[in-house]
């Protein structure tokens, strides 16, 4: 099973692919997030015939507390926007403290700033399709 796992943002949106196994999840893209949602969704959809993928998990930015506040709905409605665009499958997928947990690492591994900042999307990402692939080895 492999995957594509997007990390949106409102500047920069990450997306990460796994390998053929869809066991590791692996950094592919930083995209920019501040257009149009049909040239993301595009973008997207290019990744994932690119790299085969036969499905896309998108990070849900739920709250510590299960809420969805305003960013998971927009993530919600961007996942709906995708799925209407694809047969490919689009799964929804808690993605709290990622980029936290992405920039603690780069900043354990001494990544200078500009790098992590450069580079802390498609760690996200990364860390969003990981958990995802880690929750399904069965399939």
């Amino acid at each position: 099973m492999k995957a594509i796992g997007v990390d949106l943002g409102e500047k920069r949106i990450g997306v990460a692919v796994s390998d053929k196994s869809g066991r590791v999840a692996l950094p592919t893209a930083t995209l920019p997030g501040d257009r149009p949602t049909c040239e993301i969704i595009a973008d997207i959809l290019n990744l994932a015939t690119q790299h085969g993928a036969e499905r896309i998990v998108i990070g849900m930015p739920t709250s510590l507390s299960g809420k969805a506040g305003p960013a998971a709905q927009q993530a919600a409605q961007f996942a709906r926007a995708l799925a209407a665009q694809t047969n490919l499958r689009v799964i929804a997928w808690d993605e709290r403290l990622t980029t936290a947990l992405a920039e603690r690492a780069m900043i354990r591994a001494k990544v200078r700033r500009q790098k992590c900042r450069q580079n802390i999307d498609k760690a996200a990402a990364t860390l969003i399709l990981q958990n995802y692939l880690d929750a399904h080895t069965d399939e």
